[in-house]
């Protein structure tokens, strides 16, 4: 257990200086690096992945807040529209880990690697924004919260990957569709944490330390050193050749998915 918590501290090192490098949420690493973790404790196959996935959304219950914080002094949160996408979002986020819950971890594994190919993709070809006027449907928002919510609850990410290019479409700007995200992500980690937790209460299979699906020196060890190397990470963007540095990190998700991939 001592050995896996150290090694989670470095984990979250890495996760959040990569979080604030690049506006991306720490789940793209953490639950690849937790599945493999786990793995090697020789926890229960069947949990691996689903442990890994309840761990990383916990995780972000602590970093979406120091973000929502920040975003809220800077006044780039629009609350009005965080109304609007947080119910869909709690529904989808407890319905994307009762979903988790019922499917063979190896099909968990493999949507994961189709999102890491998905995120490497994006990161390495960027789309351009191109000034579309869109009749700003509002009702929208209660239904694409939902399909965000529960995406990010079965992949065990914060959603910004997806809530942000949705928010860009709708004509917000950059810094106020982050910030929304970032409130939307708590909304997200919360209601897919409790549904972890409450499914696997009652598991006979769960180690020693676990909270449900939650296993807690991981949960420590990554949210200690997170919080802090993030704010590094956000100070380094603005200094280091971001574009550049993102296409080697998109190396580094596609090699992650063939290490996935191969097992």
């Amino acid at each position: 257990m001592i050995e896996l918590f150290l090694f989670s501290m470095l984990l979250g090192a890495i996760a959040g200086l990569l979080a604030g490098l690049f506006g991306l949420g720490g789940g793209v690493v953490i639950v690849p690096a937790l599945a493999v973790l786990f793995a090697n404790q020789h926890f229960p196959t069947e949990l691996v992945m689903i442990m890994a996935i309840a761990t990383s959304l916990a995780t972000i219950i602590f970093t979406a807040t120091a973000s929502i914080i920040a975003h809220h002094h800077l006044g780039a949160i629009q609350w009005g529209r965080v109304i609007r996408l947080t119910p869909g979002v709690l529904l989808g986020a407890s319905v994307g880990a009762v979903v988790a819950d019922q499917v063979n971890g190896a099909v968990l594994k493999w949507f994961f690697i189709a999102y890491l190919i998905f995120v490497g993709v994006r990161m390495a070809w960027p789309e351009r924004q191109n000034v579309v006027v869109k009749k700003n449907k509002y009702r929208l928002d209660y239904l694409m919260g939902t399909v965000i919510g529960c995406l990010s609850s079965v992949l065990g990410i914060g959603g910004g990957t997806l809530t942000v290019p949705y928010l860009l479409s709708r004509q917000l700007a950059m810094k106020n569709a982050v910030a929304v995200s970032s409130a939307c992500g708590l909304s997200i980690a919360i209601a897919g944490v409790v549904t972890y937790i409450a499914l696997g209460w009652k598991s006979a299979l769960l180690p020693e330390w676990s909270f449900g699906y939650v296993y807690l020196p991981a949960l420590a060890g990554i949210t200690l050193c997170s919080i802090v190397t993030a704010p590094i990470g956000a100070k380094l963007a603005n200094k280091l050749p971001a574009k550049k540095l993102k296409r080697y990190f998109s190396v580094v998700l596609f090699l992650i998915a063939i290490k996935m991939i191969l097992g």
